[in-house]
């Protein structure tokens, strides 16, 4: 298993040989050992030593381990740019959010993607599921950028903030303080090395108004002025790739009418925020789906009634307005004869989430005993969540990704985990076939620099009196 060291000393004695550092720079002495048992020893620390200034040193070695290797965090944003000039076609990129067992799921979505001569792929993760999977955006780049150096990855990482939503209640009661939560959320994922985020003020959209700017003006412009801030934060020549949403994921579906409102309020606005600021790289619609799918009774799914056409033309409006498209929310747990569908109507992203936290929960490798657990901790923690008339099954559905959090340590080290992880790399691996991303490292090539970027080495690090040459 992992060390996972309890103070500072007691990581750098893991690291002996491994890396040292010079002046305020880490180098790297033996990669492979880093690849290996180093890394691994890394991310265990940061995930889980009681110590701070031991995180903290964990951290910045992990951080800087990336910049020294070449998995580097990275924004997608000029090869979006580039499909919506109508340069390049024809795949869609998969926006993974990884949940549980974060580096291991990180290290075999980079293995895939390798053997897949692949390149364009996201991992992301929610602001909702910040809180309860206990990943905060620093958690999360060290776990995911961890993860791509175990896998010898050393191209661009595109690390995104997936749905930065408005709670619409909140933000009834209290415009300000909801919109600087979010405003906040932002710095957060920048500082951590975040260089993708997807802004989602769909949830302040009001359908009651009479003209369809006026349903959609809160929607625009708190993402305008959302995408100013970003501007106003991005230090290191990279240009932040912007989401923005219209549809809120499982309501009504959305048309091309509400999306031309909504992208000609939204240009208005930011440029009376930032004349001529780089605005959206892509926009967010609803087509059908739900996130996590439809529980049934028996805790099947439902299937759902995607409208692919609608997909296509509403892409279509986004491409003429300067993005790269239309993005699909609530993908993963479709059946697998559809995710072609989403390349052949141009589909710019698709996000899947729940379809690999099924993967995990619902494997016949994953431990009764803990499976007992988490189906447990929803019957004793998540109680007031249950629907009415709803079963079981249903309910455990629904709340079993909250147990995450709580479980985290046990997921992580689960004895099983190899032959679970086999499954979810299978299903990757398809994942980037279907959707059309095989072969596309040379577009990352050709459009995307990784920005080498260092930071500060920490005063833990300095006051542990680190060797030095």
């Amino acid at each position: 298993m992992p060390h996972v060291a309890e103070s500072v000393a007691d990581l750098l004695a893991c690291l002996q040989g491994t890396v040292h550092v010079e002046g305020d720079r880490l180098v790297v002495d033996d990669v492979a050992a880093l690849r290996a048992d180093g890394i691994r020893d890394l991310a265990w620390t940061a995930a889980f030593s009681a110590d701070e200034a031991t995180v903290e040193a964990a951290r910045w070695i992990v951080w800087e381990a990336s910049q020294v290797t070449g998995a580097r965090s990275a924004s997608i944003h000029d090869l979006y740019m580039a499909r919506a000039r109508g340069e390049i076609s024809g795949f869609t990129v998969p926006a993974i959010n990884i949940r549980a067992q974060t580096f291991d799921m990180a290290r075999i979505v980079y293995e895939a993607a390798a053997e897949a001569d692949n390149a364009a792929v996201i991992l992301e993760l929610a602001r909702s599921e910040q809180t309860y999977t206990y990943q905060r955006p620093i958690d999360y780049s060290t776990s995911v950028l961890a993860g791509a150096i175990a896998a010898g990855w050393e191209r661009p990482v595109f690390l995104q903030g997936d749905h930065y939503q408005f709670n619409a209640k909140k933000y009834a009661a209290d415009p300000e303080t909801m919109t600087e939560e979010i405003r906040r959320a932002c710095r957060l994922a920048l500082d951590a090395g975040y260089r993708n985020i997807d802004i989602d003020s769909s949830t302040l959209v009001d359908l009651s108004k009479p003209t369809l700017d006026e349903q959609q003006r809160e929607n625009y412009v708190r993402a305008a002025e959302l995408t100013a801030l970003i501007r106003s934060l991005e230090h290191d020549g990279v240009t932040v790739s912007v989401g923005g949403e219209i549809g809120e994921v499982g309501k009504k579906n959305s048309t091309e009418a509400e999306l031309r409102a909504f992208l000609a309020g939204y240009r208005r606005k930011l440029d009376a925020e930032a004349h001529g600021a780089i605005g959206l790289s892509k926009v967010s619609v609803q087509t059908g789906t739900s996130h996590g799918g439809v529980p049934l009774p028996d805790g099947g799914v439902a299937a759902v009634k995607l409208d692919f056409d609608v997909l296509r033309r509403l892409g279509e409006v986004a491409r003429a307005h300067g993005a790269a498209g239309a993005v699909q929310h609530g993908a993963s747990t479709l059946p697998d004869d559809l995710f072609h569908r989403f390349r052949e109507a141009e589909t710019a992203e698709i996000h899947l989430a729940t379809g690999f936290q099924n993967q995990l929960f619902d494997h016949p490798a994953f431990p009764a005993e803990l499976l007992s657990e988490v189906t447990g901790w929803c019957r004793e923690n998540a109680a007031d969540e249950r629907g009415e008339g709803e079963s079981d099954e249903q309910f455990l559905y629904k709340t079993r990704k909250k147990a995450i959090g709580p479980l985290k340590r046990d997921l992580w080290d689960l004895a099983t985990k190899s032959e679970i992880l086999a499954t979810q790399k299978k299903k990757i691996g398809f994942l980037f076939s279907e959707l059309g991303v095989v072969g596309s490292r040379t577009l990352i090539d050709r459009f995307i620099k990784a920005v080498e970027l260092h930071r500060p080495l920490p005063d833990a690090l300095r006051e542990a009196g680190i060797p030095t040459t």
